[in-house]
């Protein structure tokens, strides 16, 4: 096959120009969404499900409870994210403080967990001060953040031994169900480099709380149908453009033809796909050389199963979310889902609800046909169901997702300078959580971004700012990208108040995604 010219000098394509997006998800969505508004017609959306949404989906249960697939609330880096959002939604959304914990060792620790050590037993406070100390003057394991080869020895290197014995890596492996030392450190970036030693030692002698992400940290939610509710409206305005029900089964990138299961055949001129990378380059693609191949087959990534227990009691907290580091329960964070909105359980005043998410793969199995019960004996061993609780459970609700967590594995990067500058070249542009595989820039404001930029790259030839990827051709004639962190990386949420006095407030700065799935954040004043 030829070579076409780096993408990044892409010619905008022709105004009648055939579009075919996979996926109805935040990245599919967003695509149609921006064609639609450039008054692009010819288009079509496929989705293999029969409703909008993908892993930004929701569902309502039997009992009357609704359900997310994990954790999502709504942040946004972009103007036109909320924008869409309020196109969408109007005023039919919640707007909720933010109330973060961790719990071990039989204890609530505010958020962020490096700046209340005190609430731990005095000999443990002292071995993640004692370490953080050694960390940040330069003699831990790692002298420098700088030198740390993966992602482990970033943790030794910025929070030192104690923070990450006791902490950082538990969770952490908890989460991606993969070792620190698989992983990168370049999905962090530098903001969490430099912790301040002085209000951590400050916190404990004075005995002060330290709420990085306090009541000033607000978060939007729909006020109905969950997260979900926001992407099915989307779809709605699309009527007509979406085909429900039908899966990808083959893209020639010859002939510039996708095939589907029902036996329908699309030509395009160019393809948007939020199909996972890898299973796209083994499983759709034909003719991929076998260099891309090879590449696409060594992405690695967690699955999770999602667990939602449903209570006839008045909610005991208002606490938004909760880290879970120690091996007494199977989840890493639970969800008071019933505090996002007064209509998430069928009666605000008589009922509540938990989500809670375990994360699995080839180094984490996890059995699925117990993982109900494991969550339930979880929560029982964590304090979050009281004794005689369990009888109150009135709503049980489960869902296995096979694809997560993209991991940013030490060599992703180099994977994908190879891998999507090849499809690019044919027309096929993978973009999404999966997609892309940055999990730095896959929160929902992020995907759906990533579907807006490449329509607007596509009709428009305006450079995408999300992906961080700059576009090159190798001395051998190949398309090969290297990377650059987007300004765009990190959970993006806004501040909706004043900040209050340093003693008082939370950061400053916004925190970043990867600060959060750290479980960590680093206050700045």
């Amino acid at each position: 096959m030829s070579h076409a010219p780096p993408a990044s000098r892409v010619t905008p394509l022709d105004t009648d120009a055939r579009i075919v997006i996979i996926g109805a998800g935040p990245t599919g969505l967003g695509a149609g969404y921006r064609l639609r508004e450039l008054g692009h017609r010819n288009f079509v959306i496929v989705e293999r499900e029969a409703h909008a949404g993908g892993l930004a989906s929701s569902y309502a249960d039997d009992a009357g409870f609704t359900w997310d697939v994990g954790g999502h609330v709504m942040f946004s880096h972009y103007a036109y994210y909320d924008a869409c959002f309020d196109a969408m939604m109007g005023d039919e959304y919640t707007l909720n403080d933010r109330e973060s914990w961790v719990r071990m060792m039989d204890r609530w620790v505010p958020y962020p967990f490096q700046n209340n050590v005190r609430y731990l037993p005095k000999e443990v406070a002292f071995e993640c001060l004692s370490g953080l100390i050694k960390a940040q003057t330069g003699r831990g394991g790692v002298a420098h953040h700088s030198q740390a080869r993966n992602f482990g020895e970033f943790i030794d290197a910025v929070f030192g031994e104690g923070i990450a014995r006791h902490f950082m890596r538990p969770y952490n492996f908890k989460v991606w169900a993969h070792a620190p030392e698989m992983m990168n450190k370049t999905w962090i970036g530098e903001r969490v480099a430099v912790l301040d030693v002085d209000r951590a030692l400050r916190n404990v002698v004075l005995e002060q709380d330290d709420y990085g992400w306090g009541p000033n940290n607000r978060f939007k939610y729909p006020l109905r149908g969950g997260t979900g509710e926001f992407y099915r409206r989307i779809g709605a305005t699309l009527d007509g453009h979406i085909r429900y029900g039908r899966s990808l089964v083959s893209i020639d990138p010859a002939s510039r033809v996708a095939r589907f299961d029902d036996g329908v055949e699309e030509r395009y001129d160019a393809l948007i796909s939020a199909v996972p990378l890898d299973v796209l380059v083994r499983d759709i693609v034909r003719g991929a050389p076998p260099h891309v191949r090879h590449a696409a087959s060594r992405l690695r990534h967690s699955g999770g199963h999602m667990v939602g227990v449903g209570i006839r009691r008045p909610c005991p907290s208002t606490k938004s979310w909760m880290y879970f580091p120690e091996d007494n329960c199977p989840f890493y964070r639970v969800t008071y889902l019933s505090n996002y909105s007064p209509h998430m359980t069928p009666d605000k005043d008589r009922f509540y609800s938990l989500l809670c998410e375990t994360s699995f793969s080839e180094f984490k199995p996890v059995d699925e046909a117990a993982i109900v019960e494991e969550t339930i004996r979880g929560l029982e061993r964590a304090g979050l169901l009281e004794p005689g609780e369990r009888s109150d459970i009135v709503s049980l609700w489960h869902r296995r997702v096979e694809y997560s967590y993209p991991t940013p594995t030490v060599d992703r990067d180099d994977i994908l300078s190879v891998v999507i500058p090849w499809l690019e070249a044919h027309g096929i542009y993978s973009r999404g959580r999966f997609g892309m595989w940055k999990y730095e820039v896959s929160n929902t404001d992020h995907t759906l971004m990533q579907g807006v930029e490449a329509v607007n790259r596509l009709l428009l030839g305006e450079p995408e700012t999300t992906i961080g990827l700059v576009y090159a051709t190798t001395a051998d004639g190949r398309e090969a990208a290297s990377h650059e962190r987007s300004a765009h990386a990190g959970s993006g949420e806004k501040r909706l108040t004043e900040p209050k006095p340093v003693a008082d407030a939370g950061d400053r700065e916004e925190a970043s995604l990867s600060e959060e799935e750290l479980g960590v954040t680093n206050r700045r004043g």
